[in-house]
């Protein structure tokens, strides 16, 4: 069984997140989550619509996504990566050569973003959209 690990928010879920997901999936036979806890995401000065908690449900909806684990700090991923037998650690293009240091212990695969989607674009398109 090929293991694939990837991490994100997912907060405000869109076509972008599904992609990502859809495609880690198709990297192996079992796709872990690390989900961005509140606490991690309050240190990252990341602010998130939905709670961990509901973030976690909605992506244990998902059929792509087998299980979910918090992500709590930068440094777990290699304990995760141990811990979980993980074969592919995957992560959009965007953090390109950052978790490089992870190939000691697995594949690392950065796939390409889905063009013209993110949170934070969705975040600021709204602000601008009147309530109503």
């Amino acid at each position: 069984m090929i293991k694939v690990l990837t991490y994100g928010t997912f907060d405000l879920l869109h076509i972008g997140h599904i992609n990502l997901l859809r495609r880690a999936k198709e990297l192996g036979d079992f796709l872990i989550v690390g989900l961005s806890t509140d606490v991690f995401n309050d240190e990252k000065k990341k602010v998130s619509y939905h709670s961990f908690e509901n973030r976690k449900i909605i992506l244990e909806s998902i059929r792509y996504v087998d299980k979910v684990i918090p992500e709590q700090n930068w440094e777990q991923k290699i304990e995760d990566v141990i811990n979980n037998d993980i074969d592919i650690f995957v992560m959009g293009d965007d953090w390109k050569e950052h978790f490089d240091f992870l190939k000691d212990y697995c594949e690392v695969i950065y796939l390409p973003r889905t063009i013209g989607i993110s949170t934070s674009k969705i975040k600021i398109d709204l602000n601008g959209v009147e309530n109503g």
